[in-house]
């Protein structure tokens, strides 16, 4: 409806509790590619020379359908297996042990 956050602005107590969503479409692999890259370069998640770490992207991509939001929570995870297990190089193997340790909503 237009103007009905103007109008609930008016109640400042019903309005903090009222959310605003905007649905985004998800990333195509490209960008998904370039993001894994730029955002997180520790991870070197942007070598393509590298199979396990093609593999890696391709789990990446193939778990979050290109939902940007569940690519931060995964890389979150995938992040702390790799502290605790001393490991330096993501493979297909992380991903899929971060994906299911990732606590989430229903799918």
């Amino acid at each position: 409806m237009p103007g009905i956050e103007k109008r609930l602005s008016r109640y400042p107590q019903l309005y903090s509790r009222v959310g605003f969503v905007h649905h985004y479409k998800p990333m195509s692999a490209n960008e998904q590619v370039f993001v894994l890259g730029r955002s997180w370069p520790h991870l070197r998640l942007g070598d393509s020379d590298d199979y396990a770490t093609t593999e890696a992207v391709a789990a990446i991509t193939r778990i979050t359908s290109g939902n940007f939001r569940l690519t931060v929570r995964l890389i979150g995870q995938i992040e702390r297996i790799m502290k605790i297990n001393d490991m330096s190089v993501v493979t297909k193997e992380i991903v899929d042990a971060a994906w299911q340790n990732l606590v989430i909503g229903s799918m």
